[in-house]
């Protein structure tokens, strides 16, 4: 096996992570912590119509598949995302692709070698 798929995601890790970005509020806080860098609760819900109080539920969502954690500063709650977690999505996503290619590949073999 190799070492990169050796690391992607099992898939009960995989289902977990992806039912997690699945929700659109979810994928834009992952998003806005991608190119914003760490965030509190309270600049996280601006510029969106979703509560604090939804905003924390969608972070604790995400934390519990691993994507984002949160350390204290002061009162407040600063939410930072956990690439490495991302990484291991993205190459979870890579061994798929790769084994579709080859699935299609056999497919297309077969179709040449088995003209109608």
């Amino acid at each position: 096996m190799s070492p990169s798929a050796s690391s992607a995601l099992k898939v009960g890790e995989a289902a977990t992570l992806f039912a997690a970005l699945g929700d659109e509020t979810r994928l834009k806080l992952v998003s806005r912590l991608c190119s914003e860098g760490p965030l509190s609760i309270v600049r996280l819900s601006e510029g969106t119509d979703v509560t604090r109080q939804g905003i924390t539920k969608h972070l604790h969502a995400l934390a519990g598949a691993g994507l984002v954690h949160a350390t204290r500063k002061g009162r407040e709650r600063i939410w930072e995302l956990r690439p490495k977690r991302i990484e291991k999505a993205r190459e979870h996503l890579d061994q798929i692709s790769r084994q579709w290619d080859a699935a299609l590949g056999r497919l297309q073999d077969f179709l040449h070698d088995h003209p109608e």
